[in-house]
């Protein structure tokens, strides 16, 4: 018998949610699209984006969204794919609340156009659209043709295009010849499925040619660079003095790649955004990147997610961070913080009069760094607007210092804390806290051991606000007739209820009886004594 059917012959039968069917892949293209098109607070604050531009964002999107699942899958093979797909859906949400924010692009005389009218316009050159492929000689002559000759492009985007060494030898004189012009480049993803031997040769090319570019925008994400990726890449870092945009998400970066990063580049002074995403920095390559986070004091946009950081990377990170007066967004989620970094990170949360997006999940905060980090943020970040502390441990003995910081955001939109065990006495208190908020519209507290009796309080509360969105209150412990209640209740505002299928009716948790009855009366207590 052939041996891959006799294997196959001995596999037990298992459903694989990864990776993706490509109609899949385009429905939430499709989805995209339609959300990036609908009117909404932030269209009424950065202006709505044209269906063309939408399009290719939401191309964009599901690209980058894809990879990073992707990589993900790729370390766990003999899974069933179902963490993959939720980093997917998790990716792709956070990639479009930046493109809503970011609103339609502009020209530089003020007017507002589509994408593609930028791409084929006299700013900006892009060879990203399509699906990812390899380039060779012959190809790179012909895409690069624009960019022979006089011209005033000032961003190019190499994305999405796998470059090889004929073609890396083609566009080296075209970069040289507009080199100093340039002031954004973007070369993430140019090197995928190429030998490590060619993908450093290429990367070493480009750099060469780009030396000495006076950028204010690189992007060198979803390259697999590693420690012999960044230091390929060290004439054109080297020669940066100036850069307010980094990007170096799904690139493999390590403990002596972030020291090579912290060594390479000359100043960050004027660094408004650095962003690292799922690579293997810890603690000590955390560290390192704390390093230039302490020198880059005009930092709007800090994210270190996904990184394997500790929680000595995570103090040091919190200490750096200190000198950043100017932040807006902080993204550390989905790392080893711990209680200590949470304490660490609540003495600096005072520094950012600005910030306005705070992602603290799954760090594992637990109760004590959750309590002194929502009491830091209750007394600094006025214009706070979203506010995520998901899969932490957090249990009810926290929840009246979160809903005092609830209470006390006027601007807060949107509150995640979901993955958490703060049962029906959390909810309880949570409710009361968004009764009397202003401006909250998204508010999760799916996966909480909570029954119905905490499910119908945060419903009757929500469901009667002006400009509520959305209550996930999915994967607790909720009864079939309290499902069909929830439903009534928002019979009139269907949308307003997320999905409820995955509760579990009979697993309601069973504490010790006298153990509960302690718990409920301080819990009383609490809420009677709390001011919101």
């Amino acid at each position: 018998m052939d041996p891959i059917a006799q294997a196959y012959q001995h596999r037990p039968l298992s459903i694989k949610l990864w990776p993706l069917s490509q109609s899949t892949r385009l429905m939430l293209v499709e989805r995209l699209t339609k959300n990036l098109t609908s009117p909404s607070i932030f269209s009424r604050k950065y202006g709505l984006l044209s269906k063309e531009e939408a399009e290719e964002d939401a191309k964009q999107i599901e690209d980058i969204a894809f990879a990073t699942a992707n990589q993900d899958f790729e370390k766990e093979l003999d899974g069933d794919g179902s963490s993959s797909v939720k980093i997917y859906a998790r990716e792709s949400s956070k990639l479009m609340l930046e493109v809503l924010k970011r609103g339609p692009r502009v020209k530089e005389d003020g007017e507002l156009v589509p994408e593609k009218a930028s791409a084929t316009g006299k700013t900006f050159f892009d060879i990203s659209g399509g699906p990812r492929a390899f380039i060779d000689g012959e190809e790179a002559a012909e895409l690069l043709k624009p960019l022979i000759g006089p011209n005033t492009y000032t961003k190019i985007c190499f994305s999405n295009r796998s470059f090889g060494l004929d073609a890396a030898h083609v566009a080296e004189p075209i970069l040289k010849s507009i080199k100093d012009q340039l002031k954004e480049v973007d070369l993430s993803d140019f090197i995928a499925g190429r030998p490590e031997a060619d993908a450093l040769e290429v990367i070493t090319i480009f750099s060469s040619a780009l030396e000495g570019c006076d950028l204010r925008f690189l992007n060198l994400s979803i390259n697999a660079l590693g420690e012999k990726g960044v230091r390929a890449f060290r004439s054109l870092l080297k020669s940066q003095n100036n850069l307010e945009e980094l990007y170096l998400m799904n690139d493999g970066i390590s403990e002596e790649a972030a020291k090579a990063i912290s060594e390479l580049i000359p100043s960050t002074e004027k660094l408004r955004v650095l962003r690292f995403h799922n690579n293997m920095t810890g603690d000590e390559g955390a560290i390192a990147i704390s390093e230039i986070v302490k020198h880059s004091l005009a930092l709007e946009d800090f994210q270190c997610s996904s990184t394997r950081v500790g929680s000595d990377g995570g103090i040091a990170l919190a200490e750096a961070l200190g000198a950043c007066m100017h932040l807006k967004t902080l993204d550390l989620r989905d790392n080893m913080f711990g209680v200590e970094a949470g304490v660490a990170l609540s003495k600096v949360i005072p520094a950012f009069a600005d910030l306005t997006e705070i992602y603290l999940s799954y760090l594992n905060l637990e109760d004590d760094g959750a309590e002194t980090l929502a009491n830091a943020l209750k007394e600094s970040a006025p214009l706070l607007e979203i506010l995520d502390m998901s899969g932490n441990d957090i249990t009810a003995k926290s929840v009246p210092s979160l809903a005092a910081c609830i209470s006390s955001k006027q601007f807060l939109t949107k509150r995640n804390l979901s993955e958490n065990e703060l049962k029906d006495e959390g909810a309880i208190l949570i409710s009361k806290a968004v009764g009397g908020h202003g401006q909250l519209n998204e508010l999760d507290l799916s996966t909480n051991l909570m029954t119905w009796s905490g499910a119908r309080l945060l419903a009757e509360t929500v469901v009667q606000r002006a400009g509520f969105k959305l209550l996930n209150i999915n994967s607790n412990f909720i009864s079939d007739e309290g499902i069909d209640e929830l439903k009534n209740i928002f019979k009139n505002s269907p949308d307003m209820l997320g999905p409820l299928e995955d509760n579990d009716p009979d697993g309601e948790d069973i504490d010790d009886e006298a153990e509960e009855d302690a718990d409920h009366v301080e819990l009383e207590s609490k809420l009677t004594g709390l001011e919101i």
